[in-house]
């Protein structure tokens, strides 16, 4: 990413979105292009002209943090935006302040980080790093995360690559386009913070590249936290799932963020995810007899069979009543509405 062609762009875009209304400039005249021209942005900033050209043409050597403040205040920089400003004049210094602890790169994670992982049982989580790339998940976490880390596009797990380059990427994100926009104005937040991330500004150019949907995006230049919100899934295994998600940094690994999915307590969505961590579950091998297919001897093919089933199913998510069969203690039951039958596993 060319440092001064982004400072150019990135202020001339927050300039062009600003009326004079906004800005409370009584009149103004006939304008050739949108937002506030140079001149009045220097003069609400209480700098020179001069001096505010010289920053919108990139060159924010020596700025100070008053000036840049002042800028974002006429700008309505949101707080986003205001890291991303700051960002960008720290990289612009020859010789910075206080240097940055560099992101991790060593995608291992520390036992006793994944032991914490592995305790929580009521939640999905997984850590993952400033590339988008997927490093360590609880069980959960891993169940809802599979569909990305099964696709070939994602490289075993890259979420960005999965969302611009995978055509199953729509159907997996219910809400894609909300999605895609937010993922890469988070990425060019985190390109301003590692302007010289090489892996991270490989992977921009290569979605740039390969990708219309993220090269639109990407020039619009807007940059965003990626905090908190709530995502919307379409799981193969278990359907819809609507999850609330909380980001949290990791201070002991740099670049690694840890992120919290929850379903609201005794919705359909939390059903839903309780199905999900009971059929990716550790199980032992189950009885032929139990299905009566001599070749499903493992949980896998139990679950091939079964999931159809559970699936032809329209209404309601109580799978026991309205479901023609479902698997319990690796058996499958057969109901109806006026009886259940069980073909209980059998030792052979």
């Amino acid at each position: 990413m060319d440092q001064q062609s982004e400072v150019r762009e990135f202020l001339r875009t927050r300039r062009a979105r600003i009326t004079p209304d906004q800005a409370g400039i009584i009149g103004g005249g006939r304008r050739r292009v949108p937002g506030l021209r140079r001149e009045e942005v220097a003069f609400l900033a209480g700098v020179s002209v001069d001096y505010y050209a010289r920053l919108e043409r990139g060159n924010l050597a020596g700025v100070s943090d008053e000036v840049l403040s002042a800028i974002a205040t006429v700008l309505r920089l949101d707080d986003a935006e205001v890291t991303y400003l700051h960002d960008l004049a720290r990289a612009a210094q020859p010789q910075p302040v206080a240097r940055r602890k560099k992101p991790q790169r060593d995608n291992t994670i520390r036992p006793s980080l994944q032991h914490f992982l592995d305790s929580i049982t009521g939640s999905a989580v997984w850590i993952g790093n400033e590339r988008m790339d997927f490093i360590a998940g609880n069980a959960l976490g891993r169940a809802v995360y599979a569909p990305v880390m099964d696709d070939p596009s994602s490289r075993g797990g890259n979420n960005a690559l999965f969302a611009f380059l995978s055509p199953a990427a729509r159907n997996f994100y219910v809400d894609w386009e909300k999605g895609a926009d937010d993922m890469v104005a988070s990425l060019r937040l985190l390109a301003g913070r590692n302007p010289r991330d090489k892996g991270l500004s490989d992977l921009i150019g290569e979605l740039i590249t390969r990708s219309d949907e993220f090269a639109r995006r990407w020039s619009s230049h807007n940059v965003r936290f990626h905090r908190s919100g709530l995502k919307r899934l379409r799981h193969p295994l278990v359907g819809d799932l609507e999850l609330s998600y909380d980001a949290m940094q990791l201070a002991d690994s740099p670049g690694w963020t840890l992120f919290a999915f929850t379903a609201e307590p005794g919705s359909a969505s939390d059903d839903r995810l309780r199905l999900l961590g009971s059929l990716t579950a550790e199980r032992p091998a189950v009885s032929a007899k139990a299905v009566h297919r001599p070749d499903l001897m493992d949980r896998t093919s139990l679950l091939s069979t079964v999931l159809p089933l559970l699936f032809e199913c329209s209404s309601g998510f109580e799978v026991s009543a309205f479901c023609p069969a479902v698997v319990r203690d690796n058996a499958l039951v057969t109901t109806s509405s006026s009886r259940s039958a069980s073909r209980p596993a059998t030792a052979t």
